[in-house]
């Protein structure tokens, strides 16, 4: 059984998936900066609802973003950590396009950048890319749309569908697993940065970037 785990947002969300693709289970809720509070026991509670235990899994799967930068980060710790008490693969899955793959509808995923900006994937584009509020106008008009709820309410984005991914990332997984075994190098998978946040880091010599 495959672990699925989205915190690229306020939007969370936990899916047990087969290793053939098929849904087990999933739960979905908002939450505002509690993430490492709750993503574990809501895990622990979707596994003993559904006669599960720690031993029946096989691998986890995590979204990597780009999203919130403490989200992201705490999703990562809580499947790096399973991984590795459990010796079990860990594979990262990029969350916009997770976004994407549980709303075959949708044109664009959308996630928050910073106060004023976006990241924003649209469907076969092959990475997301930075927008302010403009660039979530115009061509997105009357679009189908994922979005976080909080995101959505900032940029104006009536009627953007939250993101509900973790069956999706852990069909990814299982999908990749399929293919041959193993998964992502447990000591060095990280989230996706498409720039540094904003406070966290120092700058180096000839631009690279320091996190604290």
């Amino acid at each position: 059984m495959i672990v699925g785990i989205d915190g690229a947002s306020s939007d969370l969300s936990l899916a047990l998936v087969e290793p053939s693709g098929e849904l087990v289970a999933e739960v979905a809720w908002t939450t505002a900066h509690r993430q490492s509070a709750e993503l574990l026991p809501r895990l622990a509670q979707l596994m003993v609802a559904n006669g599960r235990g720690w031993g029946d899994v096989s691998a986890l799967a995590v979204g990597i973003g780009p999203g919130s930068f403490t989200g992201l980060r705490v999703a990562m710790a809580l499947a790096k950590g399973l991984a590795y008490a459990l010796t079990r693969p860990v594979l990262g899955v990029p969350s916009l396009d997770a976004w994407l793959d549980a709303e075959p509808d949708a044109m664009a995923a959308v996630a928050r950048a910073g106060a004023r900006e976006t990241y924003r994937l649209d469907r076969g584009a092959s990475a997301p890319v930075i927008v302010d509020r403009d660039g979530l106008s115009g061509d997105l008009r009357g679009a189908v749309i994922v979005a976080p709820a909080d995101v959505a309410a900032a940029f104006g984005l009536d009627g953007a569908r939250q993101p509900r991914a973790g069956a999706a990332i852990g069909r990814r997984a299982a999908a990749r697993l399929a293919d041959g075994p193993g998964g992502d190098d447990l000591s060095t998978l990280e989230p996706i940065y498409l720039r540094p946040p904003r406070g966290m880091t120092t700058e180096q010599p000839e631009g690279a970037v320091k996190w604290l």
